[in-house]
This record gives C-alpha cells, sequence and structure tokens, in this order.
C-alpha cells in the first residue's frame, strides 16, 4: 500500500517539461512569460529618447503655451468668449506638447510587449474568477516567494532611480548651483537637460533590470506549466484518442480497404496462387498501364476468399507458388509489378488469354 501511494506520489509530481499543446493551450489563455518591467522600461526608455532628440521643439511649444496666449489677448477685456478663446489656444498648445509624447510611449509599449510574446489577443485574463476573490489564497500571495522577488525587485528599482539622480546632479553640481544667477530661460534649459540626462541614465539601468527579470519570469513560467507524468498521459489519450475507439476505427478502416480491395477481383485478368496461402489479383489494360498492376493479395483466408470471388466471377487463378510469394513480398495494392516479373507475367497473361479465347 505504501508503495503504490509513493507511485501515485511522483506520478502526480510536475517534473517533465511541457509539450507544445500545452504551451499553444496556456498561451490561448493569455498565460505566456512576461514581465511588467520590460514594457515600463521600454515607455520610459523611449520617452526620454525622444525628448533628448526633440527638446528644442519642446522648448519653443512650451513658450508658445505661456506667450501667445498672454501677448495676443493681454489687452482685451476679460470676457466669457475671450476666456474661451484663450482656452482653446492653450489647449491646442498642451495638445501638441502631449499627444506626441504620448504616441512615442504607446509605441514602446507596443514594441516592448510584442518582443517578449508576439502577437497575442486573449480575453480570458478578463473573465471575472471567483478564485481571485479567495482571502486565503490572497495571504499566501502576499507572502509568497513570487511577492518578495517583487518586493526586493522594487527596493532595488527605487535604488537604481534614486542614485542615477544623485550621480547627475552631482556631476552638474556647477550647473545647479548658478541656476539662481540665470535667467528664466536658460534656467528652464538647464533643467530640462538635466531632467532628460536623469531619465535615459535611469530608463536604461531599468532596461538591463528588466531583461533580468524576464529571464526570471521565462524561468518561473517554465516551471509553473511542467507537467506530471499522469499528465502526459492525460494529454496523449485526449490528443489521439482512446485506444479502445482507435482499435475499432482501425479495424473499420481494415474492413473497407478489403471491401475496396475484394471488389477489384471480378474485373481482374488473372490470379497468381500459392495455391493454398497466397492469391495475388493482376489487372492489365493494353494502352492504359504500363504494366500489368496488383488491384489485390492476400494470405490464407483473405488468399481463399479472393479465389472463391474470383472464381463465382470466371477469373482464371493460375498456380506459381515462387512467382505467387515474390509478387506479394516485393509488389504493393496498386502499383504495377517489378520489371524482373514482366517475363514470367506476360507468359501467363498469354495462356489466360488464350484460354479465353482474346488472342
Amino acid at each position: 500500500m505504501r508503495l503504490r501511494l509513493d507511485l501515485q506520489y511522483f506520478a502526480g509530481e510536475k517534473t517533465e517539461k511541457a509539450t507544445p499543446k500545452k504551451r499553444q493551450d496556456s498561451r490561448k489563455k493569455g498565460e505566456v512569460a512576461k514581465s511588467q518591467d520590460v514594457n515600463t522600461a521600454f515607455i520610459l526608455f523611449s520617452v526620454f529618447l525622444f525628448l533628448f532628440f526633440a527638446g528644442g521643439w519642446f522648448k519653443d511649444r512650451m513658450l508658445n503655451l505661456v506667450a501667445v496666449p498672454l501677448m495676443d489677448y493681454i489687452k482685451r477685456p476679460v470676457t466669457a468668449d475671450t476666456a474661451l478663446i484663450v482656452y482653446s489656444e492653450m489647449l491646442s498648445q498642451v495638445a501638441w506638447i502631449v499627444l506626441p509624447i504620448m504616441a512615442v510611449a504607446a509605441l514602446g509599449g507596443i514594441v516592448g510587449n510584442y518582443m517578449q510574446i508576439g502577437f497575442l489577443i486573449s480575453t480570458d485574463p478578463l473573465k471575472p474568477k471567483l478564485s481571485k476573490m479567495d482571502p486565503i489564497k490572497g495571504l499566501k500571495r502576499i507572502f509568497s516567494a513570487r511577492a518578495l522577488v517583487e518586493l526586493a525587485k522594487s527596493v532595488l528599482k527605487i535604488s537604481l532611480v534614486g542614485m542615477t539622480t544623485f550621480l547627475v546632479l552631482w556631476f552638474s553640481i556647477e550647473d545647479v548651483l548658478e541656476l539662481s544667477l540665470l535667467p528664466v530661460e536658460s534656467t528652464l534649459q538647464v533643467a530640462g537637460s538635466l531632467t532628460v540626462q536623469m531619465g535615459l541614465f535611469a530608463s536604461g539601468l531599468l532596461v538591463i533590470l528588466a531583461v533580468l527579470d524576464y529571464l526570471y519570469q521565462k524561468y518561473d513560467f517554465e516551471k509553473n506549466i511542467r507537467m506530471s507524468k499522469q499528465d502526459l498521459k492525460d494529454e496523449y489519450k485526449n490528443t489521439e484518442g482512446d485506444p479502445l475507439i482507435k482499435s475499432k476505427i482501425k479495424q473499420r478502416q481494415r474492413e473497407m480497404a478489403m471491401k475496396r480491395m475484394m471488389s477489384e477481383v471480378p474485373d481482374a485478368d488473372v490470379v497468381i496462387t500459392n495455391p493454398t496461402h497466397y492469391a495475388i489479383v493482376l489487372k492489365y489494360k493494353d494502352g492504359e498501364f504500363e504494366a500489368p498492376v496488383v488491384v489485390a493479395k492476400g494470405v490464407d483466408f483473405v488468399a481463399q476468399k479472393i479465389k472463391t470471388i474470383a472464381k463465382e466471377n470466371n477469373v482464371i487463378a493460375v498456380e506459381n507458388r515462387p512467382l505467387a510469394r515474390a509478387l506479394y513480398d516485393q509488389a504493393e495494392i496498386g502499383d504495377p509489378i517489378p520489371e524482373e516479373f514482366f517475363k514470367a507475367v506476360a507468359e501467363i497473361l498469354a495462356y489466360v488469354y488464350r484460354i479465353k479465347n482474346k488472342v
């Protein structure tokens, strides 16, 4: 009894790699190896890289956001219409600033997602699951190993961003101290430059951290989709079908093939026999076949049935033991006979045709 329980335990232990079908089923459910940090890092890096190259353009837009409404409408009376015009103008300038950044962020998120899982649309994760509302399972998730890993990642990311910010400011300390002496425009320019530098360095480090996190997520995913030996047996059974049903299907296929083969016997030219164990049925039509074709063959019971049908339909049977055995071994149903048997079969067909007065 103890040995049986141990065998059942090891049979249920998930030690085997997932099969292609298991991976495909998991993918359809939206269960894939994916790191959210990759998307976040790519979005931040792409946005700050865009700001690095398009900073001058954004500088002009920021100045227009403040200067144009004030310069154009400062002397006009404050009315509802004037306020609406100023609001519309400022909203238009804000859109020119925000929309390009949002577009770049969206593109960065799409690229980061596609690099991990490719093109995938699944609504299964959106379905409500009561198991997620279980407080016991919720506590287990909070105090699980995965939660500790996520905590360590968060602390590491905050530390990296803080360290990067400090180093950028430290190496630019002279520029920072001179900000109070600079005009507003220069102050904004320096502050913007430092912000982009901090963003690029921090997001670059986050990209490296995200790659490492993706490798961990991939390892964790492979571990979670492992299968037990029993799972492999069940999948094979479901995929290939029940062995009993498969045997019945094969038996039915053999019966149908046998009926098709037997239906060819009445139109054949000759049956070459062993005489009791083998029967080879040949058919030849001059101008249609290049050589006589094997339309049926069989041994023992099948051979006897072939000879019975041949006799009922006046198909001549010729005994030639070595030829019957050789044709059975070397020629398949539907194939012409091998060239080495042309002479022997031609003599037999000539004999058959003489008997039937066809020559």
